[in-house]
């Protein structure tokens, strides 16, 4: 099967790679949406504009198209632009709950065109994915925060030791543990899949309200698993 991995460079989006990886899957190639505003319905925004550089160390083709729409319908034209020229037998979505508007108007768009589209990991458990990432040495860094209690949280990455940290902040503050629902999105940088690693040396932080905002990736090097400097993002 021919697929397309909508890629935002996050854990679900890598949890969706395995997957298709595990299943022998042909990922034809990972599509990835950067929008220009920080509300958009179905698109991350912090940080997308480096999954160029993701999937060149994934070692997969990549697409990369703007969105400066806020309507769920009109985001999703431009996923049916993007697979109406480069055809795939399915789109796979990362993550696990998606809410049903994200999954519903995607599936709904492409469904003329004979794609099928689908969560990666429907049904499972999220806490459960996310601390096998975090066992197998996955790099996560939270880049986009939109929850009480989360603003303490930008730009740090997840460990197995603050990741029970994490949990009781969900608990005490109301947000899903995972993230599902906006409350924070993720960029992951290196990993067991990974052929180089993504380092970051310098970002900025960008508050648009006490506990809203996200992280800008000002300069970066990419680095073979030798820690040899191959790429400066300079």
């Amino acid at each position: 099967m021919n697929i397309a991995i909508l890629f935002s460079g996050g854990k679900d989006s890598i949890n969706a790679v395995q997957l298709a990886k595990q299943k022998g899957w042909n990922i034809k190639y990972l599509l990835s949406v950067k929008p220009s505003r920080t509300d958009c319905y179905l698109f991350h925004f912090a940080t997308v504009e480096h999954t160029k550089e993701i999937a060149k160390i994934l070692g997969y083709s990549h697409i990369l198209v703007d969105c400066d729409v806020a309507d769920p319908q009109k985001e999703a034209d431009i996923v049916k632009e993007v697979v109406t020229k480069n055809p795939v037998d399915a789109v796979v979505l990362g993550g696990i709950g998606l809410q049903e508007t994200q999954l519903k108007v995607i599936r709904d768009t492409l469904f003329p065109l004979g794609i099928e589209v689908f969560a990666s990991h429907k049904d499972e458990n999220h806490e459960s994915l996310m601390r096998k990432l975090i066992k197998d040495n996955y790099e996560i860094i939270i880049t986009q925060v939109a929850s009480d209690g989360m603003s303490k949280w930008l730009g740090k990455k997840l460990t197995k030791d603050n990741f029970e940290e994490l949990k009781k902040d969900s608990i005490k503050y109301g947000f899903h543990v995972g993230f599902e629902g906006g409350y924070a999105d993720t960029f992951v940088v290196n990993g067991p899949i990974f052929k180089k690693r993504f380092e970051v040396l310098d970002t900025e932080k960008v508050m648009d309200t006490e506990e809203s905002g996200y992280v800008i990736i000002k300069d970066y090097i990419i680095k073979d698993k030798k820690s040899r400097i191959t790429q400066i993002s300079k």
